[in-house]
């Protein structure tokens, strides 16, 4: 699965993405896939692979990441859900089955909440949501160190993985993709991951649409919690906890995950249009 380069409207510069599948009949909207912080879109492979088989797939490089362009620094998460619907706009998409993780599922609840008719069902992958005092002043030393220059790869590593085989294969794999972020586009999007976690929350009664909500038992950021109060929020919710698994659990669980993102995709849309 090779990677595209499409030109977006201004100030957005170019989006690097990879496609896979099409539309099938009687399947509606295509899957569009928004990764995390230093991450890229060849992170949801094992997604692709499995989705591709009955749907149009399109897994995109945030600002910044892959072969993306970088946003102005400082950019907060209102200018990348800009972005995405700039994306959307330039592959032709109206309405699209909407999957994120970590910080892309920030960007996927805004989406949503800000473009109901172009969301058919939204996805939200180890999402943040209203984290308590302690753990907010803790992540924005963080976005203030990298944003620095400041930039330790070990650290997210030994939070995200433990030591089965399959993780420790992911960990290599997440960690070649660390290595290999532009660190400009890096902090951009970890600043508006340490502040966005509460900008849309009191809008999530807005996403009407079916949503899952889903995390690893043992995330310690984006908390099982965390992921049945959005679920809770709003009025089509529904949260997913797989257990003895982290952060990077699209990699480390695969086959709990697709099959998760497989049911969530046969709850029937109210506005599912063909695209």
């Amino acid at each position: 699965m090779t990677s595209t380069t499409l030109q977006l409207s201004e100030p957005f510069g170019q989006v690097s993405y990879r496609e896979a599948g099409q539309a099938h009949v009687g399947v509606r909207a295509t899957v569009v896939l928004i990764h995390g912080v230093g991450m890229q879109s060849a992170a949801w492979a094992p997604q692709v692979t499995t989705l591709s088989k009955s749907h149009h797939v399109v897994a995109l490089d945030m600002p910044g990441h892959g072969g993306s362009d970088p946003i102005p620094a400082g950019s907060e998460l209102p200018v990348f859900v800009d972005w995405l619907r700039a994306v959307l706009d330039a592959l032709g998409l109206q309405q699209v089955s909407l999957v994120g993780h970590s910080m892309g599922a920030l960007i996927a609840g805004g989406f949503a909440i800000d473009h109901p008719d172009r969301v058919a069902r939204v996805a939200l992958l180890n999402g943040v949501f209203c984290r308590d005092a302690i753990a907010r002043a803790s992540v924005i030393v963080r976005a203030e160190q990298i944003r620095a220059g400041s930039f330790d790869l070990e650290t997210p590593l030994q939070r995200w993985f433990g030591d089965t085989p399959l993780e420790k294969q992911a960990r290599k794999d997440v960690a070649q993709w660390l290595s290999q972020v532009d660190i400009d586009g890096y902090a951009t999007a970890y600043g508006a991951f340490a502040r966005g976690d509460a900008l849309y929350a009191d809008r999530f009664d807005k996403i009407r649409c079916p949503m899952l909500a889903l995390t690893g038992e043992d995330d310690p950021n984006s908390t099982p919690e965390m992921s049945h109060a959005m679920a809770s929020a709003a009025p089509n919710g529904h949260a997913v906890v797989i257990q003895d698994h982290r952060h990077m659990v699209n990699l480390t669980a695969p086959d709990e995950v697709n099959s998760a993102l497989m049911d969530w995709l046969h709850m029937p849309a109210e506005q599912d249009v063909l695209t």
